[in-house]
């Protein structure tokens, strides 16, 4: 297993180079590790994967019923919806099946749900169903007042973004690929059949290159010689609440969707908190994640709407996470053969439900005449099991036999989300360990809950540096 921060990269070629490790270049780089005979990197600008979008979204597993009919996105989120749901339930991914609901405010929204309807019929699916006022409410007794019906969509679910992405490095890590963090591509260029990448650790070069940058796929494909699309950051900012807020929703509670996105929502989290947001907004900075005061006004002005008893609960966060917009209404996925070249642009939101079924279209882009990559023979991974993050699973101090064996899993040090020490330690052990504290919540949820590590902040800190060492 190699994971690297530093230091000189391999002077060899890599057969395969994928450029960024959030959700969708982790989902590629595992589906290639598949393969034995094929040496692999995974190489990363920051210091831990899924850094970008993948950490800051609104971490829903969609049905895919919204999407465009007939494009590519449409058939590789409903796909992958069924692959991660499947692939949750083996890793222990936390994933539960809520459901959502579209609610209708105004005489024209109500006239678009049954067009919605459709649409997710011609999308394969056939579960949704209209309510009236009387069921909604019935499902949802703290929605604000006024409400004239919603479109039931039982097949959305939420899940751990964090741990999917940690969950892809890891088996491709412990199957032979090399994961190079702290590298990011500032130029590249292909001569001779052979990409070499610039890194400010040295030139890495690849014989075939998975272009998955995210926010900075447009600029990479530039220097590559293509100008297929332009990324603009689309901000989305979101409001954390405390768990006592989760009793106040039973379901994703979803707007009609507008040309700018599928608009501010109330979610619960596998985590027990519930979410409100996101915001909507271009930028011209791929770095700007900061939040802002009008924006979380915004939200919370949306939100006394749709849940009013929700701006009684106490805010435990605050995040926004940048989206790739691009303009088109489709994934820019395209394979460039002369060049053994492979785009993988503009995934937006639904990028982390369709991560899997994008990386078996991107591997098929690859093999035979996308790039002429041989993948050889195809071997099963090793499965891996991830800690339950979700409070639909008991934590290590609830399981007397498991803190018999190892009474580290006995000792809490975050009391707010009952965090052990013995998880600690073993997520600082891990394959692909944490390189920072925000890394090492994103495993464990140490420092994440209700004091935002005001109390457990001193004594985590401490077991992070200590394994530093």
């Amino acid at each position: 297993m190699t994971v690297t921060v530093s230091g000189a990269l391999p002077v060899e070629p890599y057969d395969v180079t994928v450029v960024g490790a959030g959700v969708v270049g982790c989902a590629i780089a595992r589906r290639l590790a598949h393969h034995p005979e094929l040496r692999v990197a995974l190489v990363e600008a920051q210091d831990d994967v899924g850094q970008g979008t993948s950490k800051a979204n609104t971490a829903i597993l969609h049905t895919g019923f919204d999407a465009v009919p007939g494009s590519l996105e449409a058939r590789l989120v409903r796909e992958g919806a069924r692959e991660l749901a499947a692939y949750a339930a083996e890793s222990g991914i936390p994933l539960e099946r809520v459901g959502a609901l579209l609610v209708a405010w105004d005489e024209e929204q109500l006239a678009a749900l049954p067009r919605l309807a459709e649409k997710a019929r011609r999308n394969e699916y056939h579960d949704t169903r209209l309510l009236g006022p009387a069921e909604l409410y019935a499902r949802e007794p703290h929605l604000g007042p006024g409400a004239l019906g919603a479109l039931h969509v039982p097949g959305e679910s939420i899940i751990c973004p964090w741990t999917t992405t940690l969950a892809y490095a890891t088996q491709a890590v412990r199957a032979g690929v090399d994961l190079h963090l702290d590298s990011p591509v500032v130029h590249a260029g292909h001569a001779d059949g052979v990409h070499r990448l610039g890194t400010p650790r040295g030139t890495l070069r690849a014989r075939r290159l998975v272009n998955a940058a995210g926010l900075h796929a447009d600029t990479l494909d530039r220097s590559l010689g293509h100008d297929d699309f332009t990324v603009t950051p689309r901000r989305g900012q979101l409001l954390v609440h405390d768990t006592f807020a989760r009793a106040l929703v039973n379901h994703i509670l979803l707007p009609v969707p507008t040309a700018l996105g599928k608009g501010v929502l109330v979610a619960p989290t596998v985590y027990g908190n519930v979410l409100l947001g996101p915001t909507a907004e271009d930028l011209d900075d791929k770095r700007d994640t900061g939040t802002t005061a009008e924006g979380l006004l915004r939200l919370r002005e949306q939100g006394r709407r749709i849940l009013p008893a929700l701006l009684e609960e106490e805010v435990t966060a605050v995040y926004a996470g940048l989206r790739a917009a691009t303009g088109h209404d489709d994934y820019r996925i395209a394979a460039h053969p002369h060049q053994g070249y492979v785009t993988v642009g503009g995934i937006r939101s639904t990028g982390l439900t369709a991560s899997l079924a994008i990386a078996e279209h991107v591997t098929g882009l690859l093999a035979g005449t996308g790039t002429g990559l041989d993948l050889g023979p195809r071997r099963p991974l090793e499965p891996v099991r991830m800690p339950g993050l979700g409070e639909g699973s008991p934590s290590p101090h609830q399981q007397p036999d498991l803190v018999a064996s190892d009474p580290e899993y006995g000792t809490l040090v975050c009391h707010c989300e009952r965090v052990s020490r013995g998880e600690i330690r073993d997520a600082l052990a891990s394959p692909v360990p944490p390189r920072s504290l925000d890394g090492l919540r994103r495993r464990t949820r140490a420092r994440a809950g209700r004091c935002q590590g005001f109390y457990c902040g001193a004594a985590v800190r401490a077991l992070f540096e200590e394994a530093q060492r």
